[in-house]
């Protein structure tokens, strides 16, 4: 576990703390999050200490001052897909209520490691999907227009200019040619367990409880409302609960009483073997369902499509590396004389319009967050801000009032089959 410095009173990092532990031999540093056993009760309980969980308990300590919280986790704190995912950010989406909450993401992004004095390693370095097909040039033009509407900065580029800022790629494949692309110079990537770990030091520092290897077994209610949940390490009673756990949310819904409208399957992704400098943008070909980046340590890290199956595997299988790899090396040819270094897979749940749902449910004071598909890292900030507002006031606040589970039975769907690609 990483460690924060015990050196001054308000434990910041700093490089004044490093320099004074450089003296002391390092001696003085301390845990970032504290591992305390769960009390009996608490204001708000969140299952799950995944990024999207972490995030809603800061936002609630930090904006509405609500900081009797436990963060329960079945496994460790961030085991889950966001410390699976493949750290691309983005907020290049069609709709209006999904472009404005993956953009205050972003925004958010962009100033989080000042935010929790964590060193996120958020990477701005552009993001580029690429336009393989005329449907493809047609369903990009009309996202950056409608960007450009919502205040989005976007914007369509040339093939030739994807040459000249991408010199790796190859433009004129026979079977699937670059046409153009939709670019995003703010969009980039960030670190993913500094992102969790950022969020559960400024969690443990507001006096939350982060609670580890402590899996829901059972949820009770009274009187049509929430009372408690029943753990491996016991029973606590909770005036709200908070569903945040990705593909297990319909497994906790079960437990609660009610369904959700989601599919869990296993998304893979893989790296290669470290080489020098070759991709320094964040590049989308969903024509071909692949995608990749290269991270600081020269990994070509690539991912493409979901599994056609339902499933919780978080482990990779060959037929998918095989399917991933060989789509994209028509377009950048390099790829194929890379050998593969790791591979590993994550749940992911799919709800049908490819958005999320944040939302109150039919338990009283139980909240759900899930749906987030394989977009769930870019979002985690607005996530965490959005859920904070739910769970705080009762009621959703302008980003997450049209993510309600009501829209599956009103019919009033968010559709980013195409602007999420591959379900992005």
């Amino acid at each position: 576990m990483p460690a924060a410095p015990a050196s001054s009173s308000t434990g910041r990092y700093s490089v004044f703390a490093i320099a004074r532990e450089a003296l002391r031999l390092h001696s003085g540093w301390k845990r970032a999050w504290a591992s305390p056993e769960p009390r009996r009760k608490y204001q708000v309980v969140i299952v799950g200490a995944g990024g999207h969980g972490l995030a809603t308990a800061y936002y609630l300590g930090r904006n509405f001052g609500i900081t009797d919280v436990a963060v329960i986790e079945k496994g460790w704190l961030g085991g889950g897909n966001t410390g699976r995912n493949t750290t691309i950010i983005r907020s290049n989406y069609l709709q209006d209520p999904s472009a404005a909450i993956y953009d205050k993401a972003l925004k958010l992004y962009e100033n989080l490691s000042q935010d929790l004095n964590y060193n996120i390693m958020f990477s701005p370095r552009g993001l580029l999907m690429l336009a393989q097909t005329e449907h493809e040039v047609r369903g990009y033009k009309r996202t950056a227009h409608a960007n450009h509407l919502q205040g989005v900065a976007t914007e369509w580029i040339s093939p030739r200019r994807i040459k000249d800022m991408l010199p790796i790629i190859n433009i004129d494949g026979p079977r699937y040619p670059v046409l153009g692309g939709l670019y995003q110079e703010r969009a980039g990537t960030a670190r993913h367990d500094a992102v969790a770990w950022g969020y559960a030091r400024a969690c443990s520092a507001m006096g939350m409880h982060i609670i580890q290897n402590c899996e829901v077994t059972g949820i009770e209610t009274q009187g049509g409302k929430v009372a408690a949940v029943n753990t491996g390490k016991g029973r606590i009673e909770c005036d709200k609960l908070a569903l945040i756990a990705a593909g297990h949310s319909s497994v906790l819904a079960d437990m609660a009483g009610f369904r959700l409208p989601i599919e869990s399957l296993a998304l893979q992704a893989l790296v290669s073997e470290p080489i020098k400098p070759c991709c320094n943008l964040v590049i989308m070909a969903n024509t071909v369902h692949g995608y990749l980046s290269q991270s600081d340590k020269g990994e070509m890290v690539i991912g493409g499509g979901t599994d056609g199956f339902n499933n919780y595997t978080q482990r990779g299988s060959w037929h998918h590396v095989e399917e991933t790899v060989r789509a994209l090396i028509e377009t950048f040819p390099m790829l194929s004389r890379l050998k593969m270094l790791r591979q590993w897979g994550g749940i992911v749940d799919m709800t049908g319009d490819r958005s999320p749902i944040l939302s109150a449910t039919p338990v009283g004071n139980i909240f759900v967050n899930c749906g987030w598909g394989t977009g769930g890292f870019k979002a985690i900030p607005g996530s965490g801000w959005a859920m904070a507002e739910l769970v705080a006031q009762g009621r959703p606040g302008p980003l997450a009032a049209d993510f309600g589970l009501d829209r599956f039975a009103q019919g009033r769907f968010i559709d980013e089959s195409v602007a999420a690609g591959v379900a992005h």
